[in-house]
């Protein structure tokens, strides 16, 4: 009985010491805000989500830092840790931007007993698209106010509205999916639903309410309460050039503007999306303007307003957090700052992009005057730091304090002519150099020489030059890939999109009850969707959608090209390049046309596969979901490595008078009998890049990808 005592009693003292200990691997490591956070977000799971208070479902507001700002993209650089989450917003604004068009584009067209509007498949499949082209969006969703939304699928619902319409997509997890029998994560498999399909008095389960306990993507901007009139809607001008030489001017109400406060984005603190995908997202939200109430036959009744958000997620997980102490660039507010553990007697704390939120994103650098030690080959990496013992720690890890400094002279001197000459020799490319364009086919660049040809070129003195001159061949365009991805994804959801469509969406299929497929894809649709990729990216100065012969409906060349002529607009312009008849303007044979048809003209066994698991409401009441007549479903379509990128070059006879990089993906529909595949149409995507100068954006800027280097270098500091 003694025994058994004594064996309580230090089992006791083990576990009060255990509460007080460190919550780490080794002693030494005292607990901290990573620690805390952790525990936080291991303490929220799918089975106890529903019964925890409301606020261990969000974290902090700064658990995340340096959120992408709209009125800094211009100005500021982005940190490539932040880069997912600048895309996040531009998607998020992007989507707000083209659902804010098409729901008033009515407005452009014969007033008629029917509604332009897309249909309902047309928004599932556009939530698809942005999650399937970006690995790194876990979830895209429209939220309509109550009564706000309307509708073309039923029959008989003509001028009604929807009780609530949600659609909302997530990534699934598939390792277990009995749809393919490869037993891995492919993360192409996707749950769709209609969050506003729910029976009524059903609170816990309506998104406007307050028992939704996850909705603040909703309050943030739902209801839409304006205080005086409701004419202050931000307004977007858009200049049309149809096939036909015909001209149109549309202004259309918007998110709001980048200079305007708040801006277009607002961002939803961490939360945990329970009864849904069950894991802790960050969301950015973006209204969607439309004119309500609709076919009044009183216009002054109607009044622009904030019908629905746009909402897209990203993953909590795999945002990297800075753990290095405040200072320049990381000035705050930032929950883990100063929680490295570099020794700061001797060593300072350098962020790594890529870890996501786990421990150790960063590098412990020698600080000035320091050197590391002669056995050491790079910067102490912060996943060792955090492994080690306290022993390892405090004997290692430091840097050593530099005995002889070398100083830069005080006094310059003018070189020898000896020396002059050595060099000279050396570096003959300074001693014997071409000019203007012959400077780029030198067999050794002279890189200021380059330079200035490349600021000298505009749409003035393009036309001196011969075509071949205008292109910057050879690695000059190294990096591209890389540094505009973001850009290229945008291109790569559209083609994802249409090809969704194309082959999931039949017009001709008849539904029991009153659910009405959706009519083929219009004009108005895809100058929208066009136009939608240079709103939201300011880096995207123009973006076009190129159909091949006959396979737009009623058409037999379409192709919208979306542009704007300067930075921070508000005026757009499109043209459909389909009135540009001639042999050599003509669009079907640009050779970047020609290079994708002939690359997927036969074999399509490359493209990947996305798999849909679609659930939609029972009926135009909503009442409860149902699965999708095709459940699953899927369709195929190409992914960002199978897109094509130009060089760079100066696009003199275009639109766009400016040195240009193209990036171009192709998406696919079924033939006439629905049997196979076949290349139809070509969105192509293009960009050109600023730097400031002087407060003010240059004329002709580049970026790192223009050099042979992977420094970066300002071209307007060059003399």
């Amino acid at each position: 009985m003694g025994v058994q005592m004594v064996l309580q009693a230090i089992f006791l003292c083990f576990l009060v010491s255990n509460l007080h200990s460190a919550n780490a691997q080794y002693e030494w490591q005292s607990k901290d805000t990573v620690d805390e956070i952790r525990e936080r977000m291991d303490k929220v799971n799918g089975d106890n989500c529903k019964i925890q208070h409301l606020g261990n479902l969000y974290l902090p507001d700064d658990s995340i830092s340096h959120l992408p700002d709209i009125k800094d993209v211009n100005i500021n650089p982005v940190f490539p840790n932040r880069t997912a989450l600048l895309h996040l917003h531009n998607m998020a604004l992007s989507r707000s931007f083209f659902w804010s068009y098409i729901l008033q584009a009515r407005f452009i067209r014969p007033a008629i007993n029917d509604t332009y509007d897309p249909g309902m498949m047309y928004y599932f499949l556009s939530t698809v698209a942005d999650v399937s082209a970006n690995p790194f969006i876990n979830a895209s969703a429209i939220y309509f106010s109550p009564n706000q939304s309307y509708t073309p699928s039923y029959r008989g619902f003509f001028n009604k509205t929807l009780p609530l319409f949600a659609p909302r997509t997530y990534r699934a997890d598939d390792f277990n999916d009995p749809i393919h029998f490869e037993k891995i994560s492919t993360l192409n498999t996707f749950t769709i639903q209609d969050l506003g399909a729910i029976s009524n008095g059903s609170l816990s389960n309506d998104y406007t309410s307050e028992y939704y306990r996850i909705n603040e993507w909703y309050k943030l901007w739902l209801p839409d309460q304006v205080v005086g009139r409701h004419d202050t809607k931000t307004t977007y001008k858009v200049e049309i050039r149809y096939a036909n030489n015909t001209n149109e001017t549309f202004t259309f109400h918007g998110p709001p503007g980048a200079d305007e406060h708040p801006g277009p984005v607002k961002w939803t603190r961490p939360y945990f999306d329970c009864g849904r995908s069950n894991q802790w997202i960050v969301a950015a939200v973006v209204p969607i303007a439309d004119i309500y109430p609709r076919h009044t036959g009183f216009r002054h009744i109607e009044f622009p307003t904030y019908t629905a958000v746009s909402v897209l997620e990203l993953n909590f997980d795999r945002i990297d957090i800075n753990q290095c102490p405040k200072g320049k660039g990381n000035s705050g507010p930032n929950r883990f700052a100063d929680t490295a553990r570099c020794r700061k007697d001797t060593t300072e704390c350098e962020p790594l992009h890529g870890w996501g939120f786990r421990r150790g994103g960063y590098q412990c650098r020698c600080q000035p005057g320091y050197r590391l030690p002669n056995f050491v080959r790079r910067p102490y990496l912060g996943e060792i730091v955090e492994r080690a013992t306290s022993e390892q720690y405090y004997n290692s890890f430091g840097c050593e304090k530099i005995g002889w400094v070398h100083k830069m002279p005080v006094q310059w001197e003018r070189a020898s002519s000896e020396t002059r000459e050595k060099y000279m020799d050396k570096y003959y490319e300074y001693r014997n150099f071409s000019k203007g364009a012959e400077s780029l086919h030198a067999s050794k660049m002279n890189i200021h020489e380059v330079l200035n040809f490349i600021l000298s070129v505009n749409e003035h003195t393009c036309k001196r030059y011969n075509p071949q001159d205008l292109v910057l061949s050879g690695g000059i365009g190294f990096g591209m890939e890389q540094q505009f991805e973001n850009e290229a994804r945008m291109a790569v959801r559209l083609a994802n999109f249409i090809s969704a469509f194309l082959q999931v969406s039949n017009p001709k299929e008849v539904y029991s009850g009153k659910l009405v497929a959706d009519k083929p894809l219009s004009e108005d649709q895809m100058i929208a969707e066009t136009l939608a990729l240079v709103l939201g990216d300011t880096k995207i100065w123009s973006a076009g959608t190129y159909w091949d012969r006959d396979k737009f409906i009623n058409r037999t060349l379409f192709a919208p090209f979306a542009y704007k002529k300067e930075l921070n607009t508000r005026d757009f312009k499109v043209e459909d390049l389909a009135r540009l008849n001639k042999t050599e303007e003509l669009y079907l044979n640009k050779p970047i046309f020609k290079l994708l048809k002939k690359r997927w003209s036969t074999n399509f066994d490359d493209l990947e596969q996305f798999n849909l698991k679609l659930k939609i409401r029972y009926s135009e009441a909503g009442e409860y979901l149902r699965k999708y007549e095709h459940y699953p479903t899927f369709y195929r379509a190409a992914n960002l490595d199978q897109g094509q990128w130009s060089t760079p070059y100066f696009d003199c006879n275009g639109l766009v008078k400016k040195w240009l990089i193209s990036y171009s993906a192709p998406f696919f529909g079924w033939d006439s009998i629905r049997h196979k595949l076949e290349f139809k149409i070509l969105p192509m995507f293009l960009s050109i890049f600023h730097c400031v100068k002087h407060g003010e954006p240059c004329n002709h800027t580049f970026s790192t990808m223009y050099f042979f280097t992977t420094t970066t270098i300002n071209l307007a500091s060059i003399p």
